[in-house]
């Protein structure tokens, strides 16, 4: 028997398509991009997030000689936050832009490790988290959900089995 998953994503092609609070938060983590560390891929990521109390809480990805000790923005992101006061607040939101020494103009997303550890934000917290992804300029995607760009996610039932 053959299954199919599918999903619906917006796509915007100017950043004056976009509500006041995705732009800010848009340029937020456009901005972010400018505080990675890239030393090695040249590929600066930066993620902004509004939680459902209004505060915006931010990340960027640090790269390291040894690959596998690189952490993505979205990673530490969610370390922020669960290190801050608001780690019993949600994240209604998620940002991610990045910026490279050659055009960074269309949608960036999460890698598999980011996708698999929001995914597991979204099961734990109860809640579905929009993204908004872009370069520094060209087209927008919005995406209500993560789970959607993971939707065979392995999960802690997974771990029951």
């Amino acid at each position: 028997m053959l299954h199919t998953k599918s999903f619906n994503y917006q796509v915007f092609t100017h950043d004056n398509e976009l509500n006041h609070q995705d732009l800010e938060l848009l340029n937020n983590a456009r901005q972010m991009t400018k505080h990675s560390y890239a030393a090695y891929s040249k590929f600066h990521v930066g993620a902004c997030a509004m939680l459902d109390n209004g505060k915006i809480i931010t990340g960027c990805n640090y790269e390291n000689a040894s690959f596998g000790a690189t952490i993505c923005a979205e990673r530490v992101l969610l370390g922020s936050l669960q290190a801050s006061e608001y780690r019993n607040n949600i994240i209604k939101t998620l940002a991610i832009s990045y910026c490279t020494n050659g055009l960074s103009n269309s949608p960036v997303t999460p890698c598999g490790i980011c996708r698999q550890s929001l995914l597991e934000y979204e099961i734990n917290n109860g809640c579905s988290i929009k993204l908004i992804m872009a370069g520094m300029s060209g087209e927008i995607w919005i995406i209500e959900g993560v789970h959607n760009i993971i939707p065979l996610g392995y999960t802690k039932t997974d771990l029951t089995k």
